[in-house]
């Protein structure tokens, strides 16, 4: 497929040009600055990119299903990336809790990437960013990034979501570990998922309890039980009204733009790692000594 062929196929929303699109940036193919350069930015600031998040077993791929199902039925396009884990050694990815997403698989209006992070300990492989803009600026009205779900350093989400839901369930001991974290803080929606399990109303209330200390807004909290689609509907008017919130004050913009900085950092870093490896292996450096110190000499030397 030649470049001129691969941006009329995404502008015509060819599924086929999207997956194309997204691979040979993935690859860092020289097509790549052609590709994102061509951008609808309109369409790309349009568009709403949510962000799902929270610790293993509470039902996120489940509630991320009923999202999509639920968004269908008003005949938005959804673009879907969802983050799997890899080995840092091979780059192998599992891949594997997207079948619950498969009853979409078939639809037309929905175009889902399974990416692999590739042994990032943020959660996002380094080519989420491009991903979203490519499918947002296909006509996706919604674009939304499930992460890996496997511990509690995936923060990059927040990075590059315009709102961000921490997906908890009763019994798992989610609320200690999540306030741990640090994830209630930048949760712009709490969830509740399995809310009809013992002991939902005491974690939705705890949450509560926990947004209101020293802030004046605290942060809402939404009831799901999202293997059979209840409480779903409630769940999109809190994201829709929180996300035009933002828009009006200037946050969504404000994120976004830290995002794009965060973004080129990210890629600063990654096209300077093997070089610094090189130069660090070549001196030998001794053992003892302040590891801080001698990368500042080293960056100095560059």
């Amino acid at each position: 497929m030649t470049i001129d062929k691969l941006l009329k196929g995404l502008k015509a929303w060819d599924p086929r040009a999207i997956g194309r699109a997204i691979s040979l940036v993935e690859n860092g193919d020289d097509s790549a600055e052609a590709i994102l350069s061509s951008l609808d930015e309109d369409l790309i600031s349009e568009a709403t990119i949510l962000g799902i998040t929270g610790p293993p077993g509470a039902g996120k791929s489940t509630l991320t299903n009923g999202i999509i199902s639920q968004l269908r039925q008003s005949r938005k396009r959804i673009g879907i990336i969802a983050i799997d884990p890899s080995s840092p050694i091979s780059g192998g990815a599992i891949l594997g809790d997207r079948i619950r997403m498969m009853q979409h698989a078939t639809d037309q209006d929905v175009v889902m990437r399974s990416m692999a992070t590739r042994g990032r300990l943020g959660g996002l492989c380094a080519t989420a960013g491009a991903a979203v803009r490519i499918m947002a600026s296909c006509g996706c009205s919604n674009i939304i990034i499930e992460t890996v779900g496997v511990g509690q350093s995936e923060m990059d989400i927040i990075r590059l979501a315009d709102i961000t839901l921490l997906v908890l369930a009763p019994g798992l001991g989610d609320d200690i570990q999540a306030m741990k974290a640090g994830l209630l803080e930048v949760a712009d929606i709490l969830v509740v998922n399995k809310a009809d399990c013992k002991g939902a109303d005491i974690l939705a209330m705890d949450l509560e309890a926990v947004t209101r200390k020293g802030s004046a807004t605290p942060t809402p909290v939404s009831m799901t039980v999202a293997t059979e689609s209840k409480g779903i509907a409630e769940l999109l008017d809190q994201i829709e009204k929180v996300d035009s919130e933002h828009r009006d004050s200037g946050e969504r913009q404000k994120r976004r733009r830290g995002a794009h900085n965060q973004e080129v950092l990210d890629w600063c870093l990654e096209i300077l790692r093997p070089r610094l490896l090189a130069e660090i292996t070549k001196k030998g450096l001794p053992l003892l000594g302040d590891p801080r110190l001698k990368a500042k000499k080293i960056l100095e030397e560059q």
